[in-house]
């Protein structure tokens, strides 16, 4: 794949160049390897786009054809993203550094499954338009609520579930009959770029979808722009803040899904041979790269000891090592500065007292790629920063609580919102700690079933607001009319 050259940006139905010189080198994380060189977008370019998304939403028919008509687009698309499901997670393996497994499941696998969901199931089911209750007064009134699509729409995404995060916004905002500009990470173009083709593949009229790449500059001329009605943004809390701003200025509706250090409860009566694979999977699945990772182990004191004890016996086998090898447990993380960072907030845990009790360093057998050991912090009280920032790397924290009270205490006790998970041999105990909980998704015992497509999604506090997937997440794509007349 070394040294290959997408056809560059996808506006209003075409690929196109970017108007600048500079260019995007997209790099495989677990090999430090040019996989492909693509143009960075730069404002022009970015007005350019919604220019295309604005007369397709102003002029064109997609705003106006039937949900039927729409969710039909989007079924086709489903299927072309099916057909190239091997393609896909090759891609994403050496494009986000993922492992095979992660790729094939959660990377490419759950997203074709949301976005079916979407076209078959969501919009079919969803309510467009309701009677509204009569009036009496002066006469007789009655009406109807519709609902109508927003406009256009920013979609702006990181680079650590690429697929999955621009499905998730793209496939409600074209349901709702928006037009779009999808500006991704500019680590991991490939993965948006390659959606311009299944659009075409599936007959989506030109210019309702628009692909950009792109940094900062780019991102601050699509929040910025008067052309744009809302934006979805998922990334963290303090690029969520600035984003918020720039929208406030036009007035912008905005969506926000933002970082997250979200706590893991193992109450007292919890047998843990049953915890295990989620203990290990909430931080170091994706080395770590994911908001909604559950990092903070908080476990009653009369486990403490025992579940260390396991934890870091388990950590001595998982392999870190290729991501397209099919035995690899953990890959690289997505650059060498993502790396340094969380190897200062290792440092850091360090520093306030905290003791590892595994990992800390990076990989001996390795000496290409951004490979970090997994690490678990014990000793950590919640005040401490590494308790309370959330490190998007391989790093867990364990936090030891007396009772029910101070366990939901310890997990509400942070200016995140976003997952958790709570284990008990009682569910209806667990369901009990998990409605106390200040957060948008709580997995009890485990859950079942993986993302489900038809829950919201979403964070409290400083992990976002709005809330994505299903129903949610079309309703944010919606304003809602009232239509009244009199009664004759």
């Amino acid at each position: 794949m070394a040294d290959v050259t997408t056809r560059g940006l996808y506006i209003d139905g075409g690929w196109v160049g970017g108007s600048g010189d500079a260019t995007l080198q997209v790099i495989n994380p677990a090999t430090e390897e040019l996989i492909a060189t693509v143009p960075q977008a730069t404002p022009a370019d970015i007005d350019l786009a919604v220019g295309a998304a604005r007369r397709a939403f102003d002029e064109g028919p997609w705003p106006t054809t039937s949900p039927a008509e729409r969710a039909a687009v989007l079924g086709r698309m489903a299927e072309e993203f099916d057909r190239r499901r091997a393609e896909l997670v090759e891609l994403n393996i050496a494009e986000a550094g993922s492992t095979r497994f992660l790729a094939e499941f959660l990377q490419v696998g759950t997203p074709i499954d949301h976005f079916y969901n979407m076209a078959r199931h969501v919009v079919p089911g969803f309510c467009f338009e309701q009677p509204v209750l009569p009036v009496l007064g002066n006469g007789i009134g009655q009406g109807v609520a519709v609902r109508e699509p927003y406009g256009v729409a920013a979609l702006i995404t990181p680079f650590n579930f690429p697929l999955l995060l621009n499905l998730a916004k793209l496939g409600p905002a074209l349901a709702a009959g928006c037009t779009a500009v999808l500006k991704c990470s500019p680590y991991t173009p490939l993965e948006a770029l390659i959606i311009g083709e299944i659009a075409d593949a599936a007959g989506l009229p030109p210019g309702v979808l628009n692909i950009v790449t792109g940094d900062v500059a780019a991102g601050e001329a699509l929040t910025r722009h008067p052309g744009v009605d809302i934006i979805s943004f998922t990334g963290s809390d303090t690029v969520g803040r600035k984003v918020y701003a720039q929208g406030a200025e036009t007035l912008k509706k905005v969506v926000l899904e933002l970082g997250g250090k979200s706590a893991n409860i193992i109450l007292d009566d919890t047998n843990l041979d049953n915890v295990m694979e989620s203990v290990l999977g909430g931080f170091i699945t994706h080395a770590g790269q994911g908001c909604a990772l559950l990092t903070r182990i908080l476990v009653h004191q009369s486990l403490h000891d025992e579940l260390v004890a396991r934890i870091t016996a388990a950590l001595g086998f998982i392999t870190i090592g290729d991501p397209a090898d099919p035995g690899t447990v953990m890959g690289p993380l997505i650059r060498d500065a993502q790396r340094q960072r969380v190897e200062s907030l290792i440092q850091l845990g360090v520093g306030e007292g905290a003791q590892i009790a595994y990992g800390g360093g990076r990989p001996a057998h390795l000496d290409k790629g951004f490979f970090l050991e997994p690490t678990l912090f014990v000793g950590v009280d919640n005040s401490m920063k590494i308790a309370r920032t959330e490190f998007f790397g391989p790093v867990g924290v364990v936090i030891p609580f007396a009772d029910d009270d101070e366990a939901v205490r310890i997990a509400n006790d942070s200016e995140y919102g976003l997952s958790g998970g709570v284990w008990s041999a009682d569910p209806v105990r667990a369901a009990g700690v998990a409605r106390r909980l200040r957060t948008g998704t709580v997995v009890i015992n485990g859950g079942g079933g993986g993302l489900n497509p038809n829950a919201p999604f979403g964070g409290y506090k400083a992990s976002g607001i709005g809330r994505e997937f299903g129903e949610f997440g079309l309703s944010e794509f919606l304003q809602h009319k009232a239509l009244q007349w009199p009664v004759r």
